[in-house]
């Protein structure tokens, strides 16, 4: 699967019953998880073409490009596929917020109390 130079092909990656495959998306400097978004084939290689994050959305059935109409772009530096091929690590430089409520993280909305 990882060839030589250490990279992956698409056709190599596993995508669920839905032709879809989860991206953690991460400020690439400080490893910040910003969101998790979902991609088929199609828009990991925009992702890599572009260097613009690119998914499908699941509600629209449609290809969106983060920061397309807010403006906070996210500018991939790097795409790592787990051990599994069955998810992939997107390391960006965010522009801005990356949830669609306006904060740096989608991940700043609660949390489960964890009973050790």
């Amino acid at each position: 699967m990882v060839r030589d130079n250490g990279h992956v092909d698409t056709e190599e990656l596993t995508f669920d019953a839905a032709g879809l495959i989860p991206a953690v998306v991460q400020q690439y400097d400080t490893r910040e998880v910003l969101m998790v978004g979902w991609m088929n084939a199609e828009a990991v290689r925009r992702t890599a073409a572009t260097g613009r994050s690119t998914f499908w959305s699941r509600s629209r059935q449609e290809y969106w490009v983060k920061g397309e109409t807010s403006g906070h772009r996210q500018h991939v530096k790097q795409i790592l596929v787990d051990c599994d091929a069955d998810t992939l690590l997107v390391l960006v430089d965010q522009e801005g917020p990356a949830c669609h409520t306006g904060t740096r993280s989608c991940f700043e909305h609660g949390e489960i109390e964890v009973k050790a």
